[in-house]
């Protein structure tokens, strides 16, 4: 291959946040464990930077197509990017959403901080007529638990002409199968504790951006809070993006199996799916009581409330206070994992069995 021609996203995953090829140099970047530095150098304090984080920000960043910053949790990442907004700004959300930003919105408004107004992601008109007067927009694609797409492209163009910035939470997509900043999105957030990391034991977040100025800015905010990850969170989460690809691409060929087999079983009143991604939501025809059922019926899935790891995991969103009130009692959230496709269908098959009124 030519030397200028541009790697692919699963060779980027592969090969990005290498030390350099020189004889005897480590195949991955060591863990780096210190608080303290010799003076006069970039890094100076631990609060500043590990070469561990580089590594990951690196390839993360590379994923992407902007600089990334590794944080300690996806809303440590949250929170420093709602910083960003000044005092009684207005931030545009939508109304299904991670319930941790719902969460911190929430607070944060009834503090007089900001006000937030929430929208219907995919009603594209509306959400551009609430752009007026805000200082940020906040787009989840899909969003969660709903899995409702949003016209990225065009409600980013509405926001720059209101001169808001645009954040998307790209967490559900990850950047293998939708990139928001060729969008022109100013930032992309995302958990890594989820896909990125991918194996249900690290807790991490991330935000990336192609503005070196707002780089700059978010950079300042987490040295001055301290909102900073792990050395060896940092590495195992790198060790995860190794696989990325592999990952999902199984795990969304066993998301679409599924929901082609979920269409037909009587007790399901709905069945969610943005056409992408591993993330399936079912809406059962009995209501609350059926899902929590089905939560306790399953062999192989996992009763869970976190996401995108291996294993297949389900939870019935609602019986969160947090979760909005128009989602479904009934709607229980899958995330499907990396296991045989035959076995979670005859796992969630019997169990869905014994959910029909």
């Amino acid at each position: 291959m030519a030397a200028d021609s541009p790697l692919r996203p699963s060779t980027i995953a592969v090969t990005a946040g290498r030390p350099d090829k020189v004889p005897d140099a480590p195949l991955n970047t060591p863990i780096t464990m210190a608080a303290t530095y010799v003076a006069g150098g970039e890094v100076e304090y631990g609060r500043y930077g590990n070469p561990t984080w580089t590594a990951l920000e690196d390839a993360l960043g590379a994923l992407e197509g902007g600089r990334c910053l590794s944080f300690a949790s996806g809303l440590a990442a949250v929170a420093t990017v709602l910083d960003l907004v000044g005092k009684e700004g207005k931030v545009v959300v939508p109304r299904h959403a991670y319930t941790g930003t719902i969460m911190q919105l929430a607070d944060l408004e009834s503090r007089g901080r900001l006000s937030a107004e929430m929208v219907d992601i995919t009603d594209t008109d509306a959400v551009v007529a609430a752009c007026d007067g805000a200082a940020l927009v906040w787009l989840e694609s899909p969003t969660n638990p709903a899995l409702e797409v949003a016209d990225i492209a065009t409600i980013t163009a509405a926001a720059h002409e209101a001169g808001a910035y645009v954040v998307v939470d790209n967490t559900f997509a990850t950047p293998l199968l939708q990139r928001p900043l060729e969008d022109d999105v100013d930032i992309v957030v995302h958990s890594a504790t989820k896909y990125l990391a991918g194996h249900s034991d690290v807790q991490m977040g991330a935000i990336v951006t192609r503005d070196d100025e707002l780089w700059t800015v978010l950079k300042g905010r987490r040295d001055l809070v301290g909102a900073i990850p792990g050395p060896f969170e940092a590495w195992l989460t790198l060790r995860g993006l190794r696989t990325l690809h592999l990952r999902v691409e199984r795990a969304q060929a066993n998301a679409q199996e599924l929901v082609r087999r979920l269409g037909e079983h009587p007790a399901l009143s709905e069945v969610r799916y943005p056409g992408f991604g591993a993330i399936v939501s079912i809406v059962l025809a009995q209501g609350e009581m059926a899902a929590d059922l089905l939560s306790r019926k399953t062999r192989l899935w996992i009763h869970a409330t976190s996401l995108g790891g291996v294993e297949s995991s389900l939870e019935r969103r609602r019986r969160w206070k947090a979760e909005a009130a128009t989602i479904p009692e009934g709607l229980v959230r899958l995330s499907v994992g990396i296991e045989d496709v035959e076995d979670l269908w005859d796992d969630l098959r019997a169990a869905l069995d014994g959910c029909v009124g």
